[in-house]
């Protein structure tokens, strides 16, 4: 009897035993020293907050793919698309508690966190695609990811999403007086929020994912965003007056964790850096095309298009002038200076 009982103790031990490891490796799945290299499955879980359609999502597509056949599978990224865990209000903060290894914030929410950001979200402060890709490339980006780390983040790059163009219900926006007594979303960026009041708009700071539901409730009237996501959020169809300004530019700095990144093997951290490469440079072209063709889409759709005149744009950048007179008295203004030198 006496047998039997420690025999039945045994298995019954071992059942818990095989019961609890699957459950023990749910809740260990981060770890990766500098001496495991890649003999360890790591799972990073990438959050964001736009449809896989759209420039940001097909390049975490993209970058997943990459850095899953560059590791042979040891490394696993779990997308998180359309905002599904977080919005574009928590994922911050989500980020800096790990609950997220991955985010890829606009550069309006980085600047909440990281004032020097908010340099990027000066209207007209770029020509073209060209000097954007010349500036991130290099000083001035190498100092905004370096800013980051003190904040418990890792700046891994830059993934561009195209120029911001304003959007409409009721009609065109051809001067600053178009915008009077308008409600006008805004991110969450005391720079956007000035740009709207200056412009003659009450800005409406919403979430992305909230838009929607807030122009059926007709609680805006006109926006900023890129060709791409009016397309993908099918804002074109409830505001159907877009004018060409390319006045700003919508991009997201790519981040992890800090903790996590800096607990990851140099064999791991030099997959994730020349996979983020590879995507970001594959990005840069492919969201140009993307805002091409959704262009064309909604022409052959019947929305109206408006290209601002180089009489009208100098109108608006005379009247959002203030913005960059505001800037040059922060205490980081250098970074627009050195950004001035190379685009000017």
């Amino acid at each position: 009897m006496r047998t039997y009982i420690i025999s039945a103790l045994a298995i019954l031990m071992l059942a818990i035993g095989m019961f609890m490891l699957p459950n023990l490796a749910q809740h260990t799945p981060y770890i990766d020293s500098e001496q495991q290299g890649l003999d360890e499955q790591l799972t990073i879980h990438f959050s964001h907050v736009v449809a896989e359609n759209t420039p940001k999502g097909r390049t975490a597509l993209y970058f997943k793919e990459l850095v899953e056949e560059k590791s042979g599978g040891q490394i696993h990224v779990e997308l998180y698309p359309n905002g599904m865990l977080y919005n574009d209000e928590n994922e911050m903060a989500a980020l800096q508690r790990n609950d997220v290894q991955m985010i890829a914030p606009t550069y309006s929410k980085i600047s909440n966190d990281v004032p020097e950001w908010s340099v990027l979200d000066l209207p007209f402060l770029f020509k073209d695609e060209a000097e954007i890709e010349r500036v991130l490339h290099g000083a001035v980006g190498e100092e905004l990811l370096e800013t980051l780390e003190a904040k418990g983040m890792k700046g891994l790059g830059f993934w561009q999403n195209g120029f911001k163009q304003m959007i409409a219900k009721e009609s065109p926006l051809l001067s600053p007086a178009d915008f009077n007594d308008k409600q006008m979303r805004t991110m969450s960026s005391s720079i956007l929020e000035m740009q709207a009041k200056l412009l003659g708009a009450t800005p409406q700071d919403v979430s992305f994912d909230a838009v929607n539901t807030l122009l059926e409730q007709d609680g805006i009237d006109i926006q900023e965003n890129t060709l791409s996501n009016i397309y993908s959020k099918s804002f074109y169809k409830k505001e159907p007056y877009i004018t060409l300004s390319n006045h700003g530019i919508l991009g997201y700095g790519v981040l992890m964790n800090k903790s996590f990144w800096d607990g990851l093997s140099a064999e791991s951290k030099g997959i994730i850096a020349a996979s983020m490469e590879q995507a970001s440079a594959w990005n840069e072209r492919m969201a140009r095309k993307m805002n091409e063709d959704d262009y064309e889409k909604m022409v052959a759709y019947g929305t109206y298009f408006h290209a601002l005149s180089a009489q009208e744009k100098a109108r608006w950048q005379k009247t959002l002038q203030p913005l960059y007179d505001d800037f040059h008295t922060q205490s980081y203004h250098k970074i627009l200076t050195d950004i001035e030198q190379q685009v000017h």
